[in-house]
């Protein structure tokens, strides 16, 4: 049996469960690694909750902008940074369990990461770029007559100007697309590895072997053909229904669709997808 590598108490104030994180870029998976997990009792795992904003916010008031900051040290910052995330979880661990808390934010804080829970992961879900951009494209067009909150409800806009918007430096697409490429490069990228949406719906169990792997926890039995995860009354105040979907089955699609994108917009992000390029993994980062 491997040994588990999470977050476990040590005298330091770390959690008393394990801790990993899921995060990467949007319509890539998270959501149905998240219900996979989610099968092992031991398992804690759910979509992207309010935690990183809390941890991002809770930074940023103990910043320099705070006029009593003086009396703040950064062991003081870390002290309450990770009792913010054990507190946040400790609830609802599992005995001797693992949780694994989702935003796609949390390759921005691989560093912090780092320090706060050593022995944490970050599990990125990656999808080949053109294909996330036609996956929230599809979404929007499904719900035509309800304002998503991807474009801040508002209703106006076309193709081109919904994907600029998503694929801009602070888009739902391009701000992860980002963190992800600075985890990826960064010195700290071994403290993570990359799932491809690809491998998890055509190879679920290769997949979650990779994941059991990484963070270092004994292997449980996963069923493939029976999957539940429900988030629609989520996905209705976001105006977006279908948003966290997860299909019954994990299976993969006998052919590829063809995409809605017009055919400019899905060539200018085909080659996006850094990770499918071997020479461009200085860090050695599992990709599975």
């Amino acid at each position: 049996m491997a040994e588990a590598t999470g977050a476990r108490v040590t005298g330091t104030g770390e959690p008393s469960f394990g801790l990993h994180f899921i995060s990467g870029l949007p319509r890539s998976g998270s959501t149905l690694l998240a219900a996979l997990l989610r099968q092992n009792p031991r398992f804690h795992a759910g979509m992207s909750g309010p935690l990183y904003g809390m941890f991002n916010t809770l930074l940023g008031e103990m910043s320099q902008k705070n006029e009593f900051s003086v009396f703040i040290d950064d062991a003081q910052r870390r002290r309450v940074l990770a009792g913010l995330v054990r507190n946040f979880h400790e609830g609802h661990a599992p005995e001797n369990g693992v949780v694994f808390d989702t935003s796609r934010a949390w390759t921005a804080k691989i560093a912090a990461i780092g320090q706060l829970f050593p022995r944490a992961k970050i599990i990125a879900c990656v999808r080949h770029m053109p294909w996330i951009l036609d996956s929230i494209e599809r979404l929007v067009q499904r719900n035509m007559f309800e304002p998503s909150i991807i474009f801040d409800y508002q209703p106006g806009g076309t193709v081109y100007s919904r994907v600029e918007g998503v694929a801009s430096a602070t888009g739902m697409v391009g701000y992860s697309y980002n963190a992800l490429k600075e985890a990826f490069f960064g010195e700290h990228a071994g403290r993570m590895m990359l799932l491809q949406y690809e491998t998890l719906a055509a190879e679920p169990k290769r997949a979650l072997d990779a994941v059991y792997q990484v963070i270092g926890e004994p292997r449980a039995t996963h069923n493939f053909e029976t999957i539940e995860f429900d988030a629609s009354e989520y996905d209705r105040r976001a105006g977006t229904p279908g948003l966290h979907d997860v299909r019954p089955k994990v299976s993969a699609r006998a052919a590829k669709r063809e995409t809605v994108l017009p055919p400019d917009l899905f060539r200018r992000f085909e080659n996006d997808s850094f990770w499918r390029n071997p020479n461009l993994n200085p860090r050695k980062v599992l990709i599975v």
